[in-house]
């Protein structure tokens, strides 16, 4: 009995850091989503195009995309366990800022205060899901990105709910929540500083040899990055424009748009959740294959749907495409292997950084042209799905490490 109940503690303690990484995640991407789901409020208050809009986002996730990578590799040499509870910090200064903006100015350094923290937060936390895995590296990824999947769902229903009933002041409010995350990830932090401390914690890991040669590692990783353009500036259409569309198109008011949102979003966390466990089990590259392309009936048949099948169809839209990321990112780390910072804040900054510029320029396409057209022009993303094709199959990299 003694010998096995360090054991159970300590696997206990490794889920609960688990758990508490990926409820910090879902309280940062529900004080993320906030911004994207106000934008019907910000663009009556301050009379904005969507071009404007669609800047809004670029700055936000710019602010991510470009600092990510570099706190990956900084942290892979350098871990930084009390970064977790800053980043909240930092995102609530910036909700605070959103809140009680008066001026276009405002709101972009709003939103890059609040891409900054998310760009400071996913590295680390990415790699302490890892941590804890056990192993299971795909059901701990799916986990830590469901909490965040969720947390953008729910931003739209904060919004429907608190939000547009009353006003942008509340936005500063609803900021609050970033208290509890501090908690928790002070929590995380405490731990990931004492597994460092640990014997052998602190070590610096040996560099691994990539599984495959070089240039089969680097076509991969721009495959990978075509398909991660595919799934992100559709989401970007959604997760931006899908309110405005709604409104646009059948007439309906802000707070049940918002609440269509929701489902969509809802969908997304979803299909999160079963991405990586599935991928551990019949390999990633299946995955990918069905998250990117399998999407692709539904984006078709969406612009031409009535408002009840609009809906319907956002449901296997979402499902299906965020099924993507946890397998991709894992994906890459194995291909990657000892770089787990830099993977996870290159494919995070990526994602923002997508999502961001796809945002700038549809809304600059949705003025030229129409909302409508623009899910026109989307509906054709999934196609790059095919690129897969070229990627290596997950038991390859599996027999080459093993072999080494």
């Amino acid at each position: 009995m003694t010998s096995i109940a360090p054991t159970a503690r300590a696997q206990a303690t490794t889920y609960a850091v688990l758990f508490a990484v990926t409820g910090g995640h879902f309280i940062n991407d529900t004080m993320q989503a906030l911004l994207l789901a106000i934008y019907p409020v910000l663009h009556d208050i301050h009379k904005l195009t969507f071009t404007q809009v669609g800047i809004i986002t670029m700055v936000f996730q710019a602010t991510a995309s470009v600092l990510q990578p570099l706190v990956g590799w900084f942290t892979d040499k350098k871990p930084l366990p009390y970064s977790l509870p800053f980043a909240p910090a930092l995102t609530l200064i910036g909700l605070v800022l959103l809140g009680f903006a008066v001026n276009y100015a405002m709101i972009l350094v709003a939103a890059a205060l609040i891409g900054i923290g998310s760009s400071i937060f996913h590295p680390e936390a990415s790699r302490l899901a890892r941590l804890s895995s056990g192993g299971r590296y795909g059901f701990a990824q799916s986990t830590f990105q469901v909490g965040g999947n969720f947390g953008s769902a729910l931003g739209p229903l904060l919004a429907a709910l608190i939000v547009i009933p009353h006003g942008q002041t509340s936005v500063a409010w609803l900021g609050g929540i970033a208290l509890i995350s501090i908690a928790i990830l002070s929590y995380a932090g405490s731990w990931y500083a004492q597994h460092l401390s640990s014997p052998g914690g602190g070590r610096k890991p040996v560099r691994e040899a990539a599984p495959l040669p070089r240039r089969t590692v680097i076509l991969s990783l721009a495959v990978l990055l075509c398909l991660m353009f595919s799934k992100f500036v559709y989401t970007a259409s959604m997760s931006s424009f899908y309110t405005f569309y709604m409104i646009e198109t059948f007439s309906l008011p802000a707070n049940e748009a918002q609440i269509n949102l929701f489902i969509y979003l809802a969908a997304f966390a979803a299909g999160t959740l079963l991405g990586g466990p599935i991928g551990d089990r019949i390999g990633r590259k299946a995955v990918i294959w069905f998250s990117v392309l399998g999407a692709l009936p539904f984006t078709l048949a969406l612009p031409y749907a009535n408002h009840f099948w609009t809906i319907v169809l956002s449901i296997p839209i979402g499902f299906i495409l965020a099924s993507a990321f946890s397998a991709m990112l894992v994906y890459a780390q194995e291909l990657v292997p000892g770089r787990v910072g830099l993977i996870s804040g290159l494919f995070f900054g990526l994602a923002f950084g997508i999502g961001g510029v796809g945002a700038a320029l549809l809304g600059l396409l949705a003025d030229v042209t129409s909302i409508s057209f623009v899910y026109h022009v989307c509906s054709f993303l999934p196609l790059i799905g095919l690129l897969t094709m070229f990627l290596p199959n997950t038991r390859e990299l599996t027999a080459r490490q093993s072999a080494d």
